[in-house]
């Protein structure tokens, strides 16, 4: 800690900004959409340009299942490639953007409630890097990621989020990444790059639009009570969960709209929702 700006940096954390950063679920899908030009890694990259830049950027991927909550707290983390089965050009991208340990004690600050442990040999999973690459390419802003606390139930992780409610008042952009719909046992292969989705996935992401533009978020939270038709959708919660984060920062006063409104191989939706 050799400057003045150190100092202050480690003394006061980000500063607070004159607007309030939105706060996206993005359905990151395949972690081919790392690598290809597509509809939805070109909608990212667009998003990207709608927003203010984030002074930082914080995700919480449906692919960092812990016991207890973990975020990264490392200078440079580690590119992850967490898969198997894809072409070898996909293994061999680096996102090598910058952590930030200060914002992550800050972060940890934050989270009263419970106990997170800084976290210094995870990195950014393909749930991150290959969402976040499309949009901030030159990898110049500091990216951190939440692990999600497997032994915890849905309502855990939606109060849980709202206590980072300050960092969007500090130019934090805060990403929940999984899918609403994702039931990859049930993957139609034979339409994996088409417009494709089973009546029970395309009833529940109508259902899940709607109550989330009702701002009704209890049946969300208590999505087991919505019938089969979840029970098809989230037969696991992993990649359900950050949809939690996203919904648990919203605000009265955020405007909701939807982005990628698409449902491929029957069994998953790219849907993603921007808060703010």
């Amino acid at each position: 800690m050799t400057t003045l700006s150190a100092f202050n940096k480690f003394t006061s954390g980000l500063a607070e900004q004159d607007y309030l950063m939105p706060v996206l679920f993005i359905g990151h899908g395949s972690p081919m959409n790392g690598i290809e030009d597509n509809e939805f890694s070109r909608r990212w990259a667009s998003m990207a340009q709608e927003i203010h830049k984030p002074k930082a950027v914080l995700v919480v991927s449906a692919h960092w299942y812990t016991r207890g909550t973990k975020i990264t707290a490392m200078d440079f983390p580690q590119t992850i490639h967490d898969f198997g089965g894809f072409p070898q050009e996909l293994f061999q991208v680096q996102y090598p953007a910058p952590g930030d340990p200060e914002l992550a004690k800050e972060t940890v600050s934050l989270l009263k409630s419970t106990h997170v442990e800084l976290d210094h040999d995870w990195g950014l999973d393909h749930g991150t890097w290959t969402v976040v690459r499309h949009m901030y390419p030159d990898a110049k802003i500091p990216v951190l990621q939440l692990s999600i606390d497997y032994s915890k139930g849905a309502q855990y992780h939606y109060e849980l989020a709202k206590e980072l409610y300050e960092l969007r008042k500090k130019g934090v952009l805060i990403i929940g990444s999984g899918n609403m719909v994702h039931n990859l046992r049930m993957v139609a292969w034979d339409k994996i790059n088409d417009t494709y989705g089973y009546d029970w996935a395309l009833e529940l992401n109508d259902t899940f639009k709607s109550l989330i533009t009702s701002g009704d978020h209890k049946p969300l939270i208590k999505y087991e009570s919505l019938g089969r038709a979840a029970s098809l959708a989230i037969p696991t919660p992993d990649h359900y969960f950050p949809l939690m984060y996203t919904l648990g920062l919203k605000t009265d006063k955020d405007k909701v709209s939807f982005f990628n409104d698409r449902a491929v191989a029957g069994s998953l939706t790219m849907t993603s929702v921007k808060i703010g």
